[in-house]
């Protein structure tokens, strides 16, 4: 059984405080009566999330945490003690968060990006909002224009921090940003440069004429099965373009006007021609 983790069980039996969840190697877990499944039967198997309850016992839920292990989520402070912080992360006890392993003292009310991770020395799920420690750009295996998915971590004067992938650090330059973000966002976005020092450029939007698809694309496929040539310009009337690739003339305009600018097409007072 992996703690912090979905699990796939077999229903082993059912008692008063719940079902008891087996892995087929003598382990066994409590999925308490209120998460039993409407219907069920005995060697049924369930998905389940394992963690510690509140006497440092494994067990088994139904709801759905903001994270996982190793993972990075965007999560709520609910209360601070003399120990640390307590964050809702979907579950009925909270993910706590040491002193120790806030980047900086954390707030009832505020929202931070937390890492969740196994305490060595108490087993226990931990959270860490240190998030650098847990990444390194070191051996990635991104590739400039690859599509990727990021957390934004928080914004300067230079742009958008972001974690890349859920394993290495990126930025999203001020100029690069064309929309309002805000930190615990998690978007689609683009490897627009690795540089020798490895640090990574990120962009919100697809690199040169793909930024525009489907209609750049859809150009460029309809040139190609047209052997090259469309007798289509921006002098083209709205109609004629409407009738031969559906599309508006604005857009057509801002289409071919990329291809051109990235040397894939001539435009020609006869039409549109690949190079």
């Amino acid at each position: 059984m992996n703690l912090g983790q979905y699990n796939t069980l077999t229903i082993l039996r059912d008692t008063d405080p719940g079902l008891y969840l087996g892995d087929g190697q003598d382990n066994e877990v409590l999925l308490p009566h209120r998460y039993k499944p409407e219907s069920y039967e005995i060697d049924d198997e369930i998905e389940v999330f394992l963690y510690l309850d509140n006497e440092e016992r494994p067990i088994a839920t139904t709801d759905e945490p903001y994270l996982t292990l190793n993972t990075f989520g965007y999560l709520r402070c609910c209360d601070v003690n003399a120990f640390g912080a307590f964050m809702d992360w979907g579950l009925v006890k909270q993910l706590f968060v040491p002193f120790k392993e806030q980047a900086r003292p954390m707030k009832v009310g505020s929202w931070y990006v937390v890492y969740l991770y196994i305490d060595d020395k108490t087993n226990r799920l931990v959270g860490s909002s240190k998030t650098n420690k847990y990444l390194s750009n070191d051996d990635m295996t991104l590739e400039k224009y690859q599509e990727v998915d990021v957390l934004v971590t928080h914004l300067t004067e230079k742009g958008a921090n972001v974690i890349i992938n859920g394993l290495h650090k990126g930025l999203v330059y001020i100029d690069d940003i064309y929309e309002d973000l805000r930190s615990g966002d998690q978007i689609k976005a683009y490897i627009k440069n690795i540089r020798e020092d490895k640090k990574v450029d990120v962009v919100l939007q697809r690199i040169g004429y793909r930024s525009i698809e489907p209609n750049a694309d859809y150009i460029m496929e309809e040139l190609k099965a047209a052997g090259g040539f469309l007798a289509l310009n921006d002098k083209s009337s709205p109609e004629t373009i409407k009738d031969l690739l559906g599309m508006s003339k604005k857009l057509f305009k801002k289409a071919i006007g990329t291809l051109y600018k990235n040397k894939l097409i001539h435009i020609k007072e006869e039409g549109i021609e690949l190079i």
